[in-house]
């Protein structure tokens, strides 16, 4: 069931409240919406009450203006918040590239609130990229300022699905990425890359699984790297997959995700 609701700190999420059981909270990317996780919500609601909100300044809920109205903490503590006003004191996290930053700044911040993660195809310190990262902050405000949304829809879409048997996806992805307000996109963006949890990764103690696409553009060892500094963290490669696994893989995925959730 669709639901909304207005946080005590003024931001209106608009959230998937689907299943009964265990709770499982659901991240999704940069760009997108609770919809990253439609290959899922069905499958994970099976066994486990499964909670996928829209992040702010994405899909249905608000979208504040100004750079200082983002940030990955800020989306934690609206997780927070989100889970108070449910009743929810605990679950188990799955976060998907910027709601991989999330469920980290979760993990690392609320400790009481998080039994399990899931790491999808992201990064623990975005600001440690190094060239990557600086080329992607230039490309794409050049890209933005130049050419707008769509043009900026229309390129992340073509990278996550670039095959002509995924041309579907491709299509699916544009159509919900290009409705995003440019300001809140940007500032999303730029707070996302200055942001990272450095050492506090060695203090998450709940079990975890980092999972990475074997053509993700960070490289599997990048996340092997960061696993291996977590006491009880272990990884799985989807194979044949970018980016966007939960849409281009998604048995493999669910498949994977929900032997750790259930273990």
């Amino acid at each position: 069931m669709i639901q909304k609701t207005e946080l005590n700190n003024g931001i209106s999420l608009e959230y998937l409240d689907q299943g009964e059981g265990e709770v499982v909270l659901l991240l999704h990317g940069l760009g997108s919406t609770r919809a990253d996780w439609d290959f899922q919500k069905d499958a994970f609601s099976e066994d486990f009450r499964i909670i996928a909100p829209d992040l702010r300044g994405h899909g249905n809920s608000s979208r504040p203006s100004g750079k200082d109205a983002y940030g990955i903490p800020k989306c934690a503590e609206d997780m927070k918040l989100l889970l108070e006003s449910l009743g929810i004191s605990s679950c188990m996290v799955v976060g998907f590239s910027m709601g991989g930053a999330v469920a980290f700044q979760m993990a690392a911040e609320y400790k009481d609130l998080v039994s399990k993660l899931v790491i999808v195809n992201t990064a623990p310190d975005f600001n440690a990229l190094g060239e990557m990262g600086e080329q992607m902050i230039k490309d794409r405000t050049q890209l933005l300022r130049s050419e707008g949304m769509e043009a900026m829809a229309a390129k992340v879409s073509e990278g996550m699905f670039p095959e002509e048997k995924q041309k579907h996806l491709r299509k699916i992805f544009f159509e919900r990425a290009h409705q995003n307000d440019l300001d809140a996109y940007y500032h999303s963006f730029i707070t996302l890359m200055g942001w990272g949890i450095g050492e506090k990764i060695r203090n998450i103690e709940v079990p975890a699984l980092v999972v990475a696409s074997d053509m993700d553009y960070t490289p599997v060892d990048l996340k092997k790297s960061y696993a291996e500094k977590m006491p009880d963290a272990k990884v799985v490669v989807i194979q044949n997959s970018r980016h966007g696994v939960t849409m281009d893989q998604p048995e493999q995925f669910n498949k994977a995700v929900l032997k750790f959730l259930k273990s």
